[in-house]
């Protein structure tokens, strides 16, 4: 089945308004059970994009941070699946920093083949597939993005809200060998910024979870560079039994 993925991408814009509607206002946040924010925007979004892309792809299964989650004995005969978070970075949403992105992932056989980015707040949009990867910003016209080739100096974008002692002591360790400069971002958007060449390199040394990551993979895979597994060097993996992606690193 061919997917449009302008179709995809007026969908991530739908639940960015959404977003962006609460944003507004006074909103309320809960605590889950694995200690993550929740609040009425993730809801909105994720019940926006579920029933959207129900509609319009209904043979494809969904998975999303918000909805339960069905067994691996079901999941692993899916070979074609949407891996959806629908507000992914709620801290940077709750801070209102808007670091905050809309993440709309399409994975075949365990590997990213689409996905759309959108941060509301920062009318900033990321979207790849097998024709390419691009950035539009605001009402401005999307241009293709290449992640840049390496220089003498390591550009390192990490986590704003998860910066931990591991990834410490690997910037410590890079430093050895080459000048590291260090910007901080939100959500998926760090993943992007290796995608357009802001950044060389993005290393996580914490946990995600596979939607967070597989619609901003598919931006840097189809931008030029890749998403490996931290301790096996291999290709980050998705549908996996369990759905806790292994520390990676995006270069």
């Amino acid at each position: 089945m061919k997917i449009d993925i302008q179709k995809i991408i007026e969908i991530a814009k739908k639940a960015g308004d959404a977003v962006m509607k609460i944003y507004s206002e006074d909103f309320s946040v809960e605590i889950k059970a694995d200690k993550s924010p929740l609040t009425e925007a993730d809801l909105a979004s994720e019940r926006m994009i579920i029933a959207s892309l129900k509609h319009s792809y209904p043979s494809i299964p969904i998975l999303s941070e918000e909805k339960e989650d069905e067994p691996y004995s079901v999941r692993k005969d899916w070979h074609c699946i949407w891996l959806v978070d629908p507000l992914d970075g709620t801290k940077e949403f709750v801070k209102r920093n808007g670091e905050f992105t809309v993440n709309i992932g399409l994975v075949k056989d365990g590997l990213p083949v689409l996905g759309v980015v959108y941060a509301p707040a920062k009318n900033l949009l990321y979207y790849g597939d097998e024709e390419g990867s691009f950035k539009q910003e605001g009402d401005g016209p999307p241009f293709r993005i290449c992640a840049k080739k390496p220089s003498d100096k390591l550009v390192l974008v990490v986590s704003r809200s998860h910066f931990s002692k591991e990834t410490q002591d690997l910037v410590n360790e890079l430093k050895k060998d080459k000048e590291v400069e260090m910007i901080t971002s939100g959500s998926a958007l760090k993943l992007c910024l290796v995608a357009d060449g802001t950044a060389d390199m993005y290393p996580r040394l914490a946990p995600t979870m596979e939607w967070d990551t597989a619609a901003a993979h598919a931006v840097v895979k189809f931008a030029g560079k890749n998403v490996y597994d931290y301790h096996t060097k291999e290709v980050l993996k998705y549908n996996k039994e369990n759905l806790l992606n292994g520390w990676f690193v995006v270069r």
